[in-house]
């Protein structure tokens, strides 16, 4: 991940300090520490009649050419759910009502440190698939034949949640 430098607020130059228990950057003009932040993002698990997962076909880096479930990075003023519905109709062209919250993890990322990611359940959609946005591709996959997955946060995703069916 790339160092930050100076401060966002006044652009004086930024220093490590000890300060609230732990190294960070601080400005010494705005006498406050720059706090770094998890990134938020949203993701689906979409699934058809057979159960099987909707996936898309990343073309774009991190991880271009693998598969991955619908998401991406919330946006000021959204929800988690409105971020998760407006990824999966810019990802896929489909609209889905979120039935659960699946659950939640992060996972590092070279670029943008921490990434905390949401997942939804969505078995209920309208419209027909098709890759937009940052998807070069889509298909319904079943659980036994899954392409490899970009991110091992989608593959616990994918994981927990065929788990969870196999318990109800």
């Amino acid at each position: 991940m790339r160092q930050k430098t100076y401060c966002h607020f006044c652009a004086h130059p930024l220093r490590e300090k000890y300060a609230e228990g732990r190294m960070r950057l601080f400005c010494d003009r705005c006498n406050e520490p720059l706090y770094e932040n998890p990134i938020p993002a949203a993701c689906v698990i979409l699934t058809n009649p057979q159960n099987q997962v909707l996936l898309v076909k990343r073309s774009v880096e991190p991880k271009k050419n693998l598969w991955c479930l619908p998401g991406g990075f919330m946006e000021l003023g959204e929800t988690p759910q409105q971020s998760a519905m407006r990824e999966l109709r810019e990802e896929t062209g489909l609209r889905g009502r979120i039935e659960r919250l699946l659950g939640t993890d992060s996972h590092s990322s070279a670029f943008y440190g921490t990434v905390t990611l949401i997942c939804f359940l969505v078995r209920k959609y309208e419209g027909e698939p098709e890759p937009g946005d940052d998807a070069c591709d889509l298909a319904f996959f079943a659980p036994d034949n899954l392409p490899e997955i970009a991110f091992a946060v989608h593959q616990k995703f994918i994981r927990d949640y065929y788990q969870s069916m196999m318990i109800s």
